[in-house]
């Protein structure tokens, strides 16, 4: 077990720490605003009028995406349900509009740039610095697991990371349920885990599985994006450990 200090928050006796992707470890804007607009164009050209109130709901103004916003932060499931949502305004059937959500951004996942989004500067040497000290690494994400996989592939990171978990048909963030999930794939319990994620329902799943402790991180300077946290941190190295 070894403490850690971030800022003038201290965190005793972790054996763990999971990580969310989107945000966090990957800077995923540029793809996941691409992602929007992209279903959006598609789902507009079969129901006129549906772009504009679909890119408000993603949280994507113009070349801005709101990191707290629908399209960055929830699952693939919610994502497809609140899409067909805004489509049943329309008039349409339910499961209709399920079908055409799904399609649409079944679609924009195929034409959108496949180059995997960066990683976040300093996210490999802290991951690396952390596993070397006996830590237990974990992404516990938003996304499909299947793109968590492929996330860790790209960038090499099988080595440092033993939990790559994803959100697929189950429950989604903020259900306590995934932490307690984690914990019990890494072999750890929640009181030793710390949570590092870059949204609200990071915090509130962590703190609901009684984790040691929540550590929001805004790279873009937004704290209110994390509200919760027991600490906010800019930078992944500000993650220190001051014993062993």
């Amino acid at each position: 077990m070894v403490t850690i200090k971030c800022r003038n928050i201290t965190f005793s006796e972790i054996q763990a720490i999971l990580f969310d992707k989107n945000g966090t470890l990957e800077d995923s804007e540029i793809y996941l605003r691409s992602l929007g607009q992209k279903a959006a164009r598609l789902i507009d050209a079969q129901i006129p009028g549906t772009g504009e109130p679909l890119l408000m709901a993603f949280g994507i103004n113009g070349d801005v995406l709101d990191p707290a916003g629908l399209i960055a932060v929830a699952s693939r499931r919610e994502t497809e349900i609140a899409t067909a949502a805004y489509i049943a305004e329309t008039g349409k059937g339910w499961f209709e509009c399920l079908q055409i959500a799904r399609q649409a951004l079944n679609e924009a996942e195929k034409y959108v740039d496949q180059t995997p989004a960066p990683l976040f500067a300093g996210s490999l040497e802290v991951l690396k610095y952390l596993w070397e000290r006996g830590l237990k690494l974990g992404i516990l994400s938003a996304a499909p697991t299947q793109e968590v996989y492929q996330f860790v592939a790209n960038y090499q990171l099988s080595d440092y990371i033993q939990l790559q978990m994803g959100v697929d048909d189950g429950p989604s963030k903020p259900d306590p349920i995934l932490f307690l999930q984690a914990c019990q794939a890494l072999g750890v319990e929640p009181g030793a885990t710390l949570m590092v994620g870059d949204a609200v329902g990071d915090m509130q799943m962590a703190r609901d599985a009684k984790a040691n402790g929540t550590i929001g991180i805004t790279w873009v300077g937004k704290s209110e994006h994390v509200k919760g946290a027991d600490v906010v941190i800019n930078r992944l190295d500000e993650i220190q450990i001051i014993n062993d």
